[in-house]
């Protein structure tokens, strides 16, 4: 292994480290939403969507089952979290959909994120901030090339 791939390889491990690290102390937030991480996320998914998904496109965004997801779903609509009714296009498939409640609480949590987050970016020094302002930019083309 080259010297720059031993390097590139050791940077890949810090970056994919400190994004698990801070995705964690940014979770603590989410308790505050009274639902669960797999809820969560699955919340997230509909929110941000830009239509209503079937229970299997979710499953496979999720990366679970079918009976898995469908569990999810039933309780997120006991929750009033979400709504889930037939297709347009073919009465036999559903689409889910998130409810008022079910983007409220999201956003809520969101911003509770957010807030944490902002809290410890508003410590550094104004250089540091700019170097973060650029780690940030940097990081959104890297997203964009996996």
């Amino acid at each position: 292994m080259s010297t720059r791939d031993h390097r590139d390889h050791e940077l890949a491990d810090r970056l994919h480290s400190a994004a698990i690290h801070l995705l964690r102390r940014l979770r603590i937030q989410d308790r505050a939403a009274g639902i669960g991480p797999a809820k969560l996320s699955a919340l997230s998914v509909l929110v941000f969507s830009a239509r209503p998904l079937s229970l299997a496109q979710l499953a496979a965004i999720e990366q679970v089952k079918n009976p898995t997801m469908s569990r999810l779903v039933g309780a997120m609509k006991k929750e009033g979290l979400v709504r889930a009714g037939p297709a347009k296009d073919d009465a036999r498939s559903i689409r889910i959909t998130p409810t008022a409640r079910g983007r409220a609480l999201l956003l809520a949590g969101k911003r509770r994120r957010i807030d944490s987050l902002a809290r410890a970016v508003n410590t550094l020094p104004a250089p540091e901030l700019r170097h973060l302002e650029r780690a940030a930019e940097l990081l959104d083309e890297l997203i964009g090339r996996l």
